[in-house]
């Protein structure tokens, strides 16, 4: 998830720093339905009791959105060349809901919202963390997803309850100076953290048997649990965390500010893709082992 004032930290990962403390599990929605979907849980980033009315999409003909050029697999420029990838497939549905006609620029991340302050687009869909420092930049959509923490464990670890008190003495791998880090430092306070320097380190050792638990961004973790470097060793355990002040708010579409008109269309057309399961088939064709 990226935050738009670390627009030079390519390596940061997917976390971004937003508001409140708090110790709450995820609210999911239940497993999606479908024999594609069966046991699998599926993030739900919308209250059903909370459907926006729908808004004259009349004033919404035409949308052209900014994406950002390499960022797998949220964007990225596909065998075509052209733009692939979680974030352009989402625009594409809305553009759909919407019947609006769209095109897809894809430029550099760091160049995205000045971009959009000069008119070349109308709207940024690119992982871009909301925080109050972006607010000032745009208005926000709604989130649409959200980067949660989580631990992994070994698959022959007994550890199955992880709470503060039932990781007395356990060695939890975790990269030094991340936000996961101080969140561990704050609230898992008998844990024996063991820092390292790089998330491959701290997967290596993990892997390897050196800890008994890595904590991290669950997005990148579910891609790594599902990718060959894990060698199919490890899953998670507990979770997941999303507690604002470490993890964020989450993701939303950026317009420029003021532009109601834009933000309230999407958030309808976000909803229906939710309301309607598109978002969830989409989830599960990015995210086969969910980071939820």
């Amino acid at each position: 998830m990226r935050s738009v004032i670390t627009f030079s930290s390519r390596a940061a990962g997917i976390v971004a720093l937003a508001l409140l403390l708090g110790f709450a599990s995820a609210q999911t929605q239940p497993a999606a339905q479908g024999p594609a979907a069966a046991g699998v849980h599926v993030p739900g980033f919308w209250d059903p009791r909370r459907r926006p009315e729908r808004p004259d999409l009349s004033r919404v003909t035409a949308i052209r959105f900014l994406t950002e050029i390499d960022y797998p697999p949220f964007n990225y420029a596909g065998p075509d060349a052209n733009p692939a990838g979680f974030n352009v497939d989402i625009a594409r549905l809305i553009c759909e809901e919407i019947k609006a006609t769209c095109t897809i620029q894809m430029r550099r991340f760091d160049t995205l919202l000045d971009a959009l302050d000069q008119n070349r687009g109308d709207a940024v869909i690119a992982s871009i963390a909301v925080t109050p420092q972006a607010r000032q930049r745009a208005d926000f959509t709604d989130p649409y997803y959200r980067a949660p923490a989580r631990f992994a464990a070994r698959k022959d670890t007994k550890i199955d309850e992880v709470e503060p008190e039932n990781l007395e003495g356990k060695k939890v791998a975790v990269v030094a100076g991340t936000v996961h880090e101080s969140y561990l430092r704050t609230l898992f306070t008998e844990a024996e953290l063991r820092p390292y320097p790089t998330n491959e380190a701290a997967r290596a050792a993990l892997r390897a048997g050196e800890v008994d638990l890595l904590f991290g961004d669950g997005i990148s973790l579910a891609f790594w649990l599902n990718g060959t470097d894990s060698a199919g060793c490890c899953a998670f355990r507990g979770g997941p965390f999303l507690e604002s002040r470490y993890f964020g708010e989450g993701v939303g579409i950026a317009v420029r500010r003021g532009n109601d008109a834009l933000r309230q269309a999407l958030n309808w057309a976000l909803f229906r893709l939710w309301e309607t399961g598109r978002f969830t088939d989409l989830w599960l064709r990015y995210f086969p082992v969910s980071p939820f």
